[in-house]
């Protein structure tokens, strides 16, 4: 009996067997021809017209070959790029809203080639942020840690654009205001009338400056958890980064003539009322920036910098985003740029970089007339600092000077 049973259990567990491997044999050989050709939704029904006889081969279509024609049908013919989506259904939407929604001067789109000496400045620029950082003679603090290391506060300039794969570092007094119209444009994030705004000009100051228009990496961290550090790498890796820089003196003077020329009650609450505590011999400074304009008072240049110099100034807190160092707001040793404007070149650097970023046909960089400060300006504005105190200056900036190719200002430091 036991042989018997024995026996029975084998004839089941061989036949078992043999059945999954039919199963198997199908699976691989005639099922996943069919699945390579069985589309992933349901279109609609579409009458298709006669089959063509084919030409008889006595090999049939391999797996490879499937796999490729699967992948071709979402390439762009003869450039081996992706095709672009697929845009949105915009039947519901008025005549005039749809007309807003095309995208402007389809005709310029790469139409002229790009000056060979506009891309050998880019990829000086580039080869010098690579070379300075790999020179032990440029040192500063955070220059050798990795990317890891960055404390996430200090990752809120960096913009992210996933609609386009782009990456913007924000540098205040660069331009910036129309940088960030641009992401809003090309990110979609401001509709007007339901239509997504393609007219940077369009969005108002308030909105510009409003960090909820802005998707920036030390927001991954509320959505994506655990996850957020290795997602910014890989987008770091695959996405386009840019920024834009400027002479660091200049940037600094343009930093004062707007923050504290002007009349800003925050920043004279927050900065000035220091200053002229400090520097100034005004123990009881005005308590608004109106009562302090209409008496005449506010602080000067050179109370500006003696509270950038004062070692009690990051005692108290990190430097404001419009006077520090880019190498603070950006990161460029742990951060690959592919490209770097300087806002002296502002808008050839602009009209290269969208076209790079094949966006030029949606939005174009805002013609600006606001009163730029001129690098010319750098002695007269300087004449009333002490000379040593000038030399300091150049210390705290130096990193910046040389980092982004700014020549170190002489005429500055050795009068």
């Amino acid at each position: 009996m036991g042989t018997s049973r024995m026996f029975r259990i084998f004839v089941v567990l061989g036949s078992a067997f043999m059945i999954l491997l039919i199963i198997i044999y199908w699976d691989d050989v005639g099922a996943s021809h069919l699945y390579l050709h069985t589309p992933v939704s349901p279109g609609p029904k579409i009458p298709h017209p006669p089959p063509q006889p084919r030409p008889h081969t006595s090999r049939t279509p391999s797996f490879l070959s499937d796999i490729d024609a699967f992948v071709n049908q979402f390439l762009e013919p003869g450039t081996g790029e992706p095709t672009d989506t697929a845009p949105a259904d915009t039947s519901n939407q008025s005549e005039k809203a749809e007309e807003r929604y095309i995208p402007r001067r389809e005709w310029k789109i790469h139409l002229t080639p790009v000056a060979a000496e506009l891309r050998e400045r880019q990829e000086q620029r580039r080869r010098l942020l690579r070379e300075m950082c790999s020179n032990d003679s440029v040192a500063f603090p955070g220059k050798n840690r990795s990317f890891d290391d960055i404390p996430n506060k200090e990752l809120d300039h960096l913009i992210v654009d996933d609609r386009h794969g782009v990456i913007y570092c924000y540098v205040p007094k660069v331009a910036c205001s129309n940088w960030k119209r641009i992401m809003i444009v090309l990110s979609e994030s401001m509709l007007q009338e339901g239509v997504p705004q393609r007219d940077p000009l369009a969005i108002p100051w308030d909105l510009v400056h409003n960090s909820s228009m802005h998707f920036t990496f030390n927001k991954f961290w509320k959505r994506y958890g655990k996850f957020a550090r290795h997602l910014m790498k890989v987008k770091l890796k695959k996405y386009t980064k840019f920024l834009f820089v400027r002479d660091p003196f200049v940037r600094l003077i343009s930093a004062y003539r707007n923050k504290f020329e002007m009349r800003n009650d925050d920043f004279y609450r927050r900065f000035a009322q220091v200053m002229l505590r400090r520097y100034a011999n005004q123990p009881t400074p005005p308590a608004t920036v109106d009562e302090a304009f209409a008496l005449g008072i506010h602080p000067s240049f050179s109370h500006f910098i003696q509270y950038l110099l004062d070692p009690q100034t990051e005692k108290d807190m990190p430097f404001n985003e419009h006077w520090r160092q880019v190498y603070r707001l950006c990161h460029p040793c742990q951060i690959q740029y592919d490209f770097v404007g300087h806002l002296e070149t502002a808008e050839e650097d602009a009209e290269l970089l969208l076209r790079q970023l094949r966006v030029d046909n949606v939005v174009e960089f805002p013609t600006s007339h606001r009163n730029l400060t001129a690098s010319s300006w750098e002695s007269d504005w300087f004449s009333t600092v002490p000379v040593e105190a000038r030399r300091e200056l150049y210390k705290l900036y130096e990193p910046d000077f040389r980092l982004f190719g700014y020549d170190r200002p002489d005429s500055i430091l050795n009068e």
